[in-house]
């Protein structure tokens, strides 16, 4: 808790500091160095650290966040109303795989508890997955899985859940056009998740568009069973002939389901090294101090996973659009710049066909939180992303191929975010919010980060770590990062739940669909 007033400033070359206080500061208050406001300012919120002439820059992490679009005076409070947003950053002309830094010492003998899959991925949880091709079968599937956990599981105490993986897709939509390739890919890739053990089975109506065999096609997974045989695709077709009434097609989804729960409960954590974690990084519910605290934390973490020679993902292509820049001069190599640029391209085009750009993006959470733009948004989720060089571009729905730091292309939706990240070989989430969300999925362990210490105690059984304290002074980046880091194998190794675990706190798996519906 904080009892002076006190602002932060991101780079010496602000003329804007968010004032940090719990509460926020009423007009009058004095700073340290002299300086006193001329408004009420909300906590993280912009104040002017010196006048601002009209049309002049208003700089938050030495960018350009807007221009003034009347004078501000030093203290005044400084929101979205008063600025004009800069244009997006054009896509030619930026600095291709310039920044070469020093190689860092590898991280080596960190280890986790993992379990270990036939094709050389570590799940961090061992979960029968029940894959679904259309939503039509969602509520018979998730009434057999109400069966399964409540007489079937206890019988398997080495697996840890049994998750439908519903969505909305599969039928009433344009199967065959060019953009429809991103929600079937997505929803393969998550079925081949690593927390899933190799262990698909699929529930199918029978007359839908995404048929099994389009979803699933040979050679798309090497399906064994305990002689290293190979094994046509498990499938419970509810349209069959051999289904006579309800309970015919859910019986059959048990039976199927107790053949892959046998073979999961066989299996048991090994110790594996930290370059087993997939970890996806993602912002939500974000405010000001979200690029303070709880990003920069979670970037010193990614560089401290790189070095580990883990993978970590980034994402949420209209929260990095705006530093473009920051991001092709950072790529190991000049076509990892390219396959940035080309997905940035691809979404610039995909707003422009909504009649929209990447102002959409704001929330009136975001504003509250004192987010004024996605400029200045854009700017602090980004720090996620830490210093390390670019590897690799996961278009979305795609799984990633390599290990280091990635740039997984996906819309800034925390739902489809996260979806979208499951699909790219997930297996440990770390999600950053200002505000608050209660976001969880069944697939995955999510670790939250509080940017507030206000949001870390009123939320006390939501969120895992509180970065808070960077704000206060208690603790550095660096600590909360390594905090961060340390409790990743725990979590990873199932020594430790998180909150959103403990609680069941699952959302909807919800995937990206740029084709038309039809």
């Amino acid at each position: 808790m904080l009892n002076k007033p006190l602002f932060i400033t991101m780079d010496e070359r602000d003329n804007v500091a968010i004032v940090a206080n719990d509460g926020g500061l009423p007009a009058g208050t004095v700073f340290d160095n002299g300086l006193t406001l001329v408004d009420k300012v909300p906590q993280a919120h912009k104040v002017a650290l010196v006048d601002i002439p009209e049309g002049g820059e208003v700089r938050r992490y030495n960018v350009p966040i807007g221009y003034a679009l009347k004078p501000i005076p030093a203290g005044s409070w400084v929101h979205e109303r008063l600025l004009r947003m800069p244009e997006a950053r054009g896509l030619d002309g930026l600095p291709i795989a310039t920044i070469k830094p020093e190689p860092q010492p590898p991280l080596a003998g960190y280890t986790f508890e993992g379990y270990v899959n036939a094709d050389g991925s570590v799940g961090t949880r061992n979960i029968l997955a029940i894959t679904q091709t259309v939503q039509c079968v969602a509520s018979v599937t998730a009434f057999a899985v109400q069966r399964i956990k409540a007489e079937l599981l206890p019988k398997y105490p080495n697996v840890d859940d049994v998750v439908a993986l519903e969505h909305g897709y599969g039928c009433g939509v344009a199967i065959d056009a060019p953009d429809a390739i991103v929600p079937i890919r997505t929803l393969r890739n998550i079925s081949l998740n690593p927390n899933f053990g190799g262990e698909v089975m699929v529930v199918s109506l029978g007359c839908e568009k995404l048929q099994p065999e389009r979803l699933l096609p040979p050679g798309s997974i090497a399906l064994k069973d305990e002689r290293q045989e190979p094994q046509p695709l498990d499938v419970v077709c509810l349209q069959d002939a051999v289904h006579v009434g309800f309970m015919s097609m859910v019986e059959s989804i048990l039976r199927q389901a107790e053949t892959h729960l046998q073979r999961l409960d066989a299996r048991r954590r090994q110790t594996v090294p930290a370059s087993a974690l997939v970890v996806g990084v993602q912002c939500g519910g974000s405010d000001a101090f979200s690029g303070v605290t709880a990003n920069p934390a979670v970037g010193f973490c990614t560089d401290l996973l790189v070095r580990a020679g883990a993978t970590v993902m980034f994402s949420e292509v209209t929260e990095v659009r705006d530093g473009i820049d920051q991001l092709t001069s950072r790529a190991t190599t000049p076509e990892v710049a390219e396959a940035m640029i080309r997905e940035m391209a691809w979404y610039d085009a995909y707003l422009k066909r909504g009649s929209v750009d990447r102002s959409a993006n704001t929330t009136p959470g975001n504003k509250k939180g004192g987010l004024s733009n996605i400029v200045e948004k854009a700017m602090g989720s980004i720090v996620k992303s830490g210093s390390s060089p670019i590897a690799g571009v996961v278009p979305p729905g795609e799984r990633a191929a390599q290990k280091g730091l990635l740039y997984a292309a996906t819309p800034a939706s925390d739902f489809i975010c996260g979806t979208l990240q499951l699909a790219a070989g997930m297996n440990l989430h770390v999600f950053t919010t200002g505000r608050g969300t209660p976001y969880g999925l069944a697939e995955c362990p999510v670790i939250k980060v509080a940017t507030r210490d206000d949001l870390a105690r009123r939320w006390h059984d939501l969120m895992d770590v509180n970065a808070g304290t960077i704000a206060t002074g208690e603790q550095t980046i660096a600590e909360v990062g390594w905090e961060m880091f340390r409790l990743m194998l725990d979590v990873a190794s199932g020594r430790k739940k998180t909150w959103a675990e403990h609680w069941k706190l699952h959302n909807a798996l919800v995937l990206f669909n740029p084709a038309p519906v039809t």
